[in-house]
């Protein structure tokens, strides 16, 4: 464990974890798993140019993602599921070689640095995020999650990270309880995200071409699931009375059964049309001015398989 060089804040943060809202108290330091599903170490599960994201972080050169291990969250139907659910897996990296393969990122051009998933190992983004910038380097740092934040960390996030992309998964408490155990993430993402805003304000600049690059500031992601409209509807609806018209909004639909997973109806079929429609109609009729649309697709390159050197078919150019 030397090799990460703790500071005495960031070991006391393991000791007794209390990083997401799981809170669970575990002993990260003496090899104790969280609900995440990780230890103290560090774990990448790959880093590289990444063409997966919004175009206002990919642009022409891709965003510097760095995916890592575990995950607080556990959705049944996650597409990240051989990293997030199943624990163990990915590389244990130090903090030197972390910051190494940011820097290896940085020389590919990358727009920015996309930390996806850093909450549970947040004191180690922190410490390396520090670094960073005593090396000089500038470019946005992103901050790109599940929603899933206890709202009090958000401060510190923002003191590291210029640009937040968090998830608004669910508006109704019974059908988070059932995907990822928790009916409070509703009322603790919507905290988080206002906390964010606080910080951050919106996405700025906001280009859904990708020609200007974001530098600073919040997007929202939603993902229709198939079944569960009234969900995507009600998310919009509580989105707009509480952020207004000109929240950055990022409407997906790309969602993809797992058959790994072995999904239950309705969470085994694809998203229709026909539904995704009506929630990008019910995102015009409340007046988004930046919404962002998924085009339709039916490809599958950016449905990552951990399993492979390259994990996205969308990133090989």
């Amino acid at each position: 464990m030397g090799s990460l060089r703790m500071a005495s804040s960031t070991s006391s943060a393991f000791s007794s974890c209390r990083l997401c809202p799981h809170e669970c108290g575990v002993n990260r330091l003496a090899g104790e798993t969280g609900v995440c599903g990780e230890t103290v170490e560090l774990r990448l599960a790959t880093a590289g140019a990444h063409f997966g994201e919004e175009p206002c972080f990919t642009g022409t050169h891709g965003s510097g993602a760095l995916f890592f291990s575990g995950c607080p969250c556990h959705c049944f139907f996650c597409q990240n599921w051989q990293i997030s659910n199943l624990g163990g897996k990915g590389t244990l990296v130090s903090l030197e070689a972390c910051r190494r393969v940011t820097h290896d990122l940085l020389k590919q051009k990358v727009h920015n640095l996309n930390f996806v998933t850093p909450d549970h190992v947040w004191p180690h983004i922190e410490a390396l995020c520090r670094r960073l910038r005593e090396d000089g380097v500038e470019a946005p740092f992103l901050f790109n999650s599940s929603g899933y934040h206890l709202p009090a960390m958000v401060p510190r996030y923002a003191e590291w990270m210029d640009v937040f992309v968090p998830d608004f998964k669910f508006a109704d408490p019974k059908l988070a309880q059932q995907v990822m155990r928790d009916g409070r993430y509703p009322d603790l993402a919507l905290e988080a995200i206002r906390r964010m805003v606080e910080a951050k304000g919106f996405l700025a600049p906001f280009d859904p071409e990708g020609t200007a690059l974001a530098r600073q500031g919040v997007l929202v992601r939603h993902l229709v699931l198939p079944g569960h409209l009234d969900n995507s509807l009600a998310v919009l609806s509580l989105l707009r009375e509480e952020f207004g018209r000109f929240l950055p909004l990022s409407l997906m639909s790309q969602y993809t059964p797992i058959p790994a997973l072995n999904p239950s109806a309705p969470f085994d079929q694809f998203l229709s049309p026909e539904d995704y429609q009506t929630a990008v109609a019910h995102a015009l009729s409340l007046g988004f001015e930046n919404l962002l649309i998924q085009p339709p697709s039916t490809a599958e390159d950016f449905l990552p398989d951990f399993t492979r050197p390259q994990p996205f078919r969308g990133n090989l150019r």
